[in-house]
């Protein structure tokens, strides 16, 4: 069982930044794959990045790729997720996710809002 809590959204205008943040409980965190997704209104839950438990692999999706940095600290049990250039089209809620032994991502957290002002 893992528990996960966001924190570190909010409203920037266009072109700022943020940094989310996901602190987890229950197992080893450097044996868990994290990914963060979201949600916009409307629309269905999308992958936006994820990192292996060493920090060795990151993968991002094609409309965050170069804007957005995934990063984790197995000491803190935290993993973040830097946004810079921010767009409008940010605009969603953001979850963080856990995955474990390869398996698809079971564990979420509740969600974080950010919203993007034009």
């Amino acid at each position: 069982q893992v528990q996960l809590v966001e924190s570190g959204g909010g409203l920037v205008q266009a072109g700022g930044s943020l940094r989310l943040t996901c602190t987890a409980s229950g197992r080893t965190f450097s044996t868990i794959v994290m990914g963060w997704f979201r949600q916009a209104p409307g629309k269905e839950r999308e992958f936006v990045a994820d990192i292996n438990g060493s920090a060795s692999n990151t993968y991002y999706s094609d409309s965050v790729k170069g804007r957005f940095t995934i990063s984790r600290d197995n000491a803190k049990n935290t993993a973040y997720l830097q946004m810079n250039n921010l767009k409008p089209e940010d605009t969603a809620v953001y979850y963080c996710a856990a995955s474990l032994n390869g398996a698809p991502y079971r564990y979420w957290g509740q969600g974080t809002q950010v919203t993007v002002s034009s």
